[in-house]
């Protein structure tokens, strides 16, 4: 980087150009910065760390090399227990647990630091924190190294949990032994709502078919009151054609009576006639 580019360099520049002749005259501010030299530049690399948030294999400066400052990784050695934890145990993860947050932050427990000896100290149930920090308290205030102190966690958080699995099978085998009953399990109410939900489904389809049904009630073929009692193979048709009577093809709503000698009165033939004539477009013969 040149040097007349950075801001706090200036002065020196300018004392250089003048000493080789480059620069007549001295500028207007020359001796005033010199009287006031601006502050140096801060220091690319961050000071040192310690151990306690730092990787333990990664070191804490950067090579010489580095052209782009990026922040350090941060790390705990909870992370590192953590991890290695849910990686062995991995169900662990689908236990229920309650994120909201209370009114207090939670006192710290009184059983700690050196007091702290046996994971059991503490609860009789242990959780997955619990353990990872029991293995902590080891490695931090009983010298213990981090894979035995993680060792023994484990071993006493499997030794509990057993220990309440056993408690528990013991407990429920005297109920049942006693005659207690007990209703249905969470696995068993589950299937019970999904079977509720795939009915509703059922149900929604029949109540759209139905609806759907109701909306068209339209018919594209007319229905028709009667039917002739048997085949005359068209005798009954051209015998009422010569009678002057008219085949109707609206829907009948009031049909009259037709005997083998015609319509029974003048009047209902020509009601009949009105009804097929209902556009006034067939004209009778004079």
């Amino acid at each position: 980087m040149a040097t007349k580019r950075i801001a706090n360099q200036v002065h020196k520049q300018a004392s250089r150009l003048l000493r080789e002749g480059y620069i007549q005259r001295e500028p207007a501010w020359f001796r005033a910065v010199l009287d006031h030299p601006p502050l140096p530049l801060p220091a690319r690399e961050p000071p040192s760390r310690t151990h306690f948030d730092a990787p333990q294999e990664v070191p804490l400066t950067r090579p010489s090399t580095s052209t782009k400052i990026q922040p350090l990784p941060i790390q705990y050695v909870e992370d590192q227990l953590r991890k290695q934890f849910f990686r062995d145990h991995p169900f662990e993860a689908f236990r229920e647990q309650t994120l909201v947050e209370g009114a207090t932050v939670e006192s710290e427990h009184p059983v700690r630091g050196q007091s702290w000896k046996r994971l059991r100290q503490r609860t009789r149930n242990p959780s997955p924190e619990d353990a990872i920090r029991y293995a902590l308290n080891l490695y931090e205030h009983h010298n213990q190294p981090l894979s035995d102190a993680y060792a023994s966690a484990v071993a006493q958080f499997r030794s509990l949990r057993s220990e309440i699995t056993i408690a528990r099978q013991v407990a429920l085998a005297e109920a049942e032994h006693l005659g207690m009953e007990f209703g249905p399990s969470q696995i068993d109410i589950t299937l019970q709502k999904e079977n509720k939900a795939f009915d509703t489904f059922h149900e929604s389809a029949a109540h759209d078919h139905t609806a759907e049904t109701e909306r068209k009630r339209w018919k594209a073929v007319v229905e028709r009151e009667g039917r002739p009692d048997q085949w005359t193979k068209g005798q009954e048709y051209t015998r009422l054609w010569k009678q002057g009577v008219r085949p109707v093809y609206a829907p009948i709503f009031t049909e009259p009576e037709i005997t083998p000698a015609g319509l029974e009165s003048a009047d209902v033939a020509a009601q009949l006639s009105s009804q097929a004539d209902f556009l006034g477009m067939v004209h009778t013969r004079s």
